[in-house]
């Protein structure tokens, strides 16, 4: 079964997916208005607020500058196979530090003409700051593309103390 929830963050108010499982929540998305790729409420999904308190808690903390790493359950099965690859690097990258496109296309053994492969799919991660696709940055050290736009990809580099200018 598919939940979802709208959340008032920060920026704007956001909408939540997650697969409910065991009585837990897992979540698959992330996403806000305008967003590319947003989460679009699909029929037979199920309206539950209540199932996204822990990662309400934990971006709450993360935006008052209290939590560097988000400890949630997240949907494994979600994207490609090589989505999901690029997806677990993202998810090693520390707080308060970047890294390029490159590196990324390195860790995943796709160098080269693969960066644009790399691109792609960090595109294509359903959760925005949970999966922290904002701390990819080009190899010049400029922000690139950030599918919540990339004013948010700064302001969230500047939370974390990795950008500013």
């Amino acid at each position: 079964m598919t939940v979802y929830a709208y959340v008032d963050g920060p920026w704007a108010r956001c909408c939540w997916s997650a697969a409910r499982a065991g009585g837990r929540a897992v979540l698959r998305s992330l996403s806000l208005p305008g967003q590319k790729g947003a989460v679009v409420v699909e029929d037979g999904w199920t309206r539950a607020p209540g199932a996204f308190e822990e990662v309400a808690g934990q971006l709450r903390e993360y935006f008052a500058g209290e939590r560097e790493r988000f400890e949630v359950p997240v949907d494994g099965d979600a994207g490609t196979e090589f989505q999901r690859r690029v997806w677990r690097v993202l998810e090693d990258v520390p707080y308060g530090t970047t890294v390029s496109y490159g590196e990324v296309a390195r860790r995943v053994g796709s160098a080269g003409a693969g960066v644009r492969a790399v691109g792609t799919a960090i595109g294509r991660n359903p959760l925005l700051v949970v999966r922290p696709c904002h701390r990819v940055i080009g190899a010049d050290g400029a922000l690139r593309g950030y599918a919540a736009g990339v004013g948010r990809k700064e302001r969230l580099l500047g939370l974390e103390g990795s950008w500013c200018e």
